[in-house]
């Protein structure tokens, strides 16, 4: 996994994750993989009872476009909705992405604090954010 990242992390698309933060959050993951090589993946991060996140997707840069990033987030916004999640919110570089996948754009402000103290102070932007805050709701 952290091979597929790389990249995206070090041009700050990416939050890094240690080897240690994947393996206890692995359970949020999902993984697709092609002749046993991971391909693309993405996780849901539960912040509260109503509100989660996609968090970390990445595809191979190979097969982008493919519908495999589209895919990935069907499959969390199905676990969202099947937790009776109400919103999942993302930090994006991808605006038109998440757009097509019926998500809107919102304020940073309206995200949750801990998101902003115990994720994005790691990223090597911040303070000075780019990214989109983006939502959807069921």
């Amino acid at each position: 996994m952290q091979d597929l990242v790389k990249d995206e992390v070090a041009s700050g698309v990416i939050l890094p994750r240690s080897d240690d933060e994947i393996a206890m959050n692995i359970r949020s993951y999902i993984v697709v993989c092609d002749k046993n090589e991971i391909v693309g993946f993405c996780a849901l991060h539960i912040h509260t009872v109503n509100l989660a996140e996609v968090r970390s997707l990445v595809i191979s840069k190979n097969l982008r476009d493919s519908g495999i990033g589209s895919e990935l987030v069907r499959k969390i916004l199905d676990e969202a909705k099947f937790y009776d999640i109400e919103k999942v919110f993302t930090l994006t570089y991808r605006k038109s992405f998440f757009e097509k996948l019926g998500f809107v754009e919102i304020p940073k402000s309206e995200l949750p604090a801990q998101k902003i103290w115990a994720d994005c102070i790691k990223c090597k932007h911040f303070p000075v954010c780019d990214e989109i805050a983006l939502i959807y709701s069921f």
